[in-house]
């Protein structure tokens, strides 16, 4: 029998993503068993790792978020993987989320909603939200955006942050796109917005990060979401961590992992567009994103020619009718092929494709991958 590795994690349990982490881990350990696992509840900020004096392990996998976590991993002398952007120990190898394209991401979301002013709510006690506040600053600019911040201060009592939140969401210029750096940030905006009477997501549309399920449908409205691959995260973690172990020389390196897709929901459903025209045909075309509708019955609907409705589609979005007709078509098939184990063409007849290699064939050229390899990468993590 091999020998039995013992293995700290150090990963908070009190979150979706964290926990997600652990789910990719585990997924490693079905093929690589052979692991004591040793795992304390702790929140994403604790530090005291007493529950682990006298443990004589043989590796660790951690979210190094302070430098009392970094000192103490440091000292129990064992090969460790850092989960955490924060990357207070850079002499370890780090596997993270993608900060960068987390905010690219949003942006995007925001933009081809129309939107022209957006804002980024972080967290300033962590790396990954630091990041994903620079990120989103960056990219808003290459998009012609206003952007604004706001920085949670938890030496505030709740209601307070509540209420400085309202007061910051009062004063930003209409409609805007608001990105929380994690979920709950997300949840506390939209409760703001209760406080300073702003309709979601009319005036402010809210996205989070982490797709946390209980938390985006426990708002109200429901929270969009962006989904990290936290399974894939763990998943290379304890890969490292494994490697490491079996005695190989592994140099210190960042590893980061793109995040799945953005999960939309009611919190930032929204077309602001000013042109009524442009408006009355994308909500035609978001209506019937199942039924394969042509563009001459978007012509149709607003009573305009090909020319004039694409040029005017071209000046508020950038895109032609055809193109944002295969956007949305391509957005809604990604989603199924995801969220359904519909067969190929059950997919094609539900989207009103006439073959499913037709729509193969489209999707392809839209998102670099087959239907069958994007689920398969998808489903697999």
């Amino acid at each position: 029998m091999p020998e039995t590795r013992h293995v700290a994690l150090l990963v908070e349990t009190s979150n979706a993503y964290a926990r997600g982490l652990l789910v990719g881990i585990k997924k490693y350990l079905v093929t690589h068993p052979g692991w004591s696992i040793y795992l304390g509840e702790h929140s994403r900020q604790e530090s005291d790792l007493s529950w682990l004096d006298g443990w004589q392990g043989d590796g660790v996998i951690a979210r190094i978020e302070n430098a009392e976590t970094a000192r103490q991993v440091r000292r129990l002398g064992v090969p460790t993987v850092d989960l955490s952007a924060a990357y207070l120990a850079p002499e370890l190898s780090c596997v993270e989320t993608d900060d960068d394209v987390i905010a690219r991401l949003a942006v995007e979301h925001f933009a081809v909603r129309g939107l022209r002013n957006v804002a980024y709510c972080g967290d300033a006690r962590f790396g990954w939200s630091v990041k994903r506040g620079t990120g989103f600053v960056a990219h808003a600019a290459r998009h012609d955006l206003a952007v604004d911040e706001f920085r949670m201060e938890h030496t505030r009592h709740l209601a307070a942050e509540r209420e400085a939140m309202a007061d910051w969401l009062l004063g930003l210029p209409k409609p805007v796109g608001v990105l929380a750096c994690y979920d709950i940030a997300g949840q506390e905006i939209l409760e703001a917005c209760k406080i300073a009477n702003l309709a979601v997501p009319d005036t402010v549309a809210v996205l989070g990060v982490d797709n946390d399920e209980l938390i985006c449908n426990l708002t109200t409205p429901p929270l969009s979401s962006i989904q990290p691959d936290t399974t894939h995260t763990g998943f290379l973690a304890a890969s490292l961590l494994d490697q490491m172990m079996s005695g190989q020389a592994l140099a210190p390196k960042l590893h980061l992992i793109e995040p799945l897709r953005v999960v939309t929901r009611q919190s930032s459903d929204i077309l602001a567009v000013d042109d009524p025209i442009v408006a009355c045909a994308l909500q035609l075309i978001r209506d019937r994103v199942d039924d394969g509708l042509p563009v001459e019955a978007v012509q149709r609907h607003v009573g305009l020619s090909r020319r004039s409705l694409d040029y005017r589609f071209t000046q508020v979005l950038g895109r032609t009718v055809h193109e944002e007709i295969t956007r949305v078509r391509m957005e809604r098939l990604a989603d199924l092929l995801i969220q359904t184990d519909w067969s190929l063409p059950q997919l094609a007849g539900r989207m009103n494709f006439s073959h499913s290699e037709y729509m193969g064939v489209a999707f392809k050229k839209f998102t670099g991958k087959s239907p069958g390899e994007y689920r398969r990468a998808h489903r697999s993590r």
